[in-house]
């Protein structure tokens, strides 16, 4: 297989006769990381829960964080090609062992199998002391970084979140730094190849055998026939090579700029477990998020844009206000349904506002919570008197302030459904 890499390299007659491709360049390298840049204010805000990411053609793919830190990933158009990847590479005996078991879930409840089997099955195997935690932690950094990467490639991609602590951070947790870290020098090195455009997803096909046989060497054309026969993707060639993928797809670059070989989508192999769906949960239809409006006034710009990022993620409607003396007047014509309120502002105050507000039959029963970073016992004394409905200290933290909105729109429609 080396000899293949080195006839491309050094001048086989298939790159003498290639016509000069002209370079590529990604405009979105720059913009690329927006998508995925919303980690960071995960990480700031200590969310626990899903992190979905949704492309154009519905697929998805799913981050789980726990207090900011990704716990694992998956996803995607080929989950169990991507795991039998990396159990391959680092954990070969667990591979051979499973396929011919049939996986071993003896030590699973498959009833609570509802997410991603990959990290329940490595969890499961380090109890077992089959392998190493670091060897999970390093198949789980892998395929985090290859899911992120795949996201970038997808764009454009909406993002959502959703509360769900189904998984818990048994292994070593990825710092959501390192992950962005990680995927924007893969990215780099992507770009530099100019093969950003190649998605390793796909599966190489020979399109024109006489014309390759014509312009490769018999050995070369033999280990072309071998892989490249629509069973491997990119990523699955890399791994059989023992190359890295970048490697991979350049030196296919020749032969798919002579349109000797194509690129096609390929189906993902069976799933080894099939989890159990799970009931739907039977939410109160005054919780679901699209149908409110979350207000935040606050002086601070950063604080705004977090809860922005974080509340239109949920699924809600957002308003930032970071003029306290305008708060009223745009509250008044927008009406929303949950109101975050800064306690210290320059010319007013938080108290003040909360005061006003409670005299206007509008907001009589409009929940009001009150963000400070001042905790004390005073502060929470005073804004009940004033009519404040919750107090959420700062930095804010994600769970809290997505479970304040819930709580204060359930016992709403509790309040309004006991009405006669």
């Amino acid at each position: 297989m080396s000899s293949f890499f080195q006839s491309v390299h050094h001048g086989d007659s298939v790159v003498r006769t290639t016509r000069q491709a002209t370079p590529i360049v990604s405009t979105r390298f720059f913009s690329a990381f927006k998508p995925i840049q919303f980690l960071e204010n995960l990480k700031q805000m200590r969310f626990s829960g899903q992190l979905v990411f949704t492309a154009r053609t519905g697929q998805q793919w799913f981050i789980y964080l726990s207090l900011g830190k990704i716990i694992c990933a998956t996803g995607g158009v080929h989950v169990v090609r991507r795991w039998r990847r990396h159990l391959a590479t680092h954990c070969p005996q667990m591979l051979t062992r499973s396929l011919a078991r049939q996986w071993d879930l003896s030590g699973l409840d498959i009833t609570a199998f509802t997410a991603c089997w990959e990290y329940q099955l490595l969890c499961l195997w380090v109890a077992q002391q089959q392998i190493s935690r670091e060897q999970a932690a390093k198949i789980i950094r892998l395929i985090i970084t290859e899911i992120l990467f795949d996201v970038v490639q997808a764009m454009p991609v909406t993002h959502q979140i959703k509360e769900d602590h189904s998984l818990s951070g048994q292994l070593v947790p990825i710092d959501v730094q390192q992950a962005l870290t990680e995927i924007e020098i893969r990215w780099q090195v992507w770009r530099d190849a100019q093969v950003v455009h190649y998605c390793p997803n796909l599966a190489p096909v020979i399109k024109q055998p006489e014309q390759l046989r014509q312009r490769t060497s018999a050995q070369i054309y033999q280990t072309l026939t071998r892989l490249l026969n629509g069973q491997y993707t990119l990523y699955d060639i890399a791994v059989l090579m023992k190359r890295d993928v970048v490697q991979v797809v350049s030196s296919f670059l020749p032969y798919l700029h002579l349109e000797l070989v194509e690129l096609i989508s390929i189906p993902d192999l069976a799933t080894p477990v099939r989890p159990t769906v799970p009931t739907p949960p039977i939410i109160s239809k005054a919780a679901e998020p699209a149908q409110f409006l979350v207000a935040c006034v606050d002086d601070s710009p950063l604080v705004c844009k977090t809860m922005e990022s974080l509340l239109t993620a949920a699924g809600y409607e957002f308003l930032g206000v970071s003029d306290g003396l305008r708060a009223i007047a745009m509250l008044l014509a927008r009406k929303p349904d949950v109101i975050f309120l800064d306690l210290v502002m320059p010319n007013t105050n938080g108290y003040e506002i909360c005061a006003h507000l409670r005299k206007l039959s509008y907001f009589r029963t409009t929940p009001i919570l009150i963000l400070t970073g001042n905790d004390g016992i005073v502060d929470r004394v005073r804004a009940r008197l004033v009519g404040a409905s919750d107090f959420l200290s700062k930095p804010l933290d994600a769970g809290n302030v997505l479970s304040a909105i819930r709580k204060h729109l359930e016992q709403g429609a509790t309040r309004h459904s006991s009405l006669p």
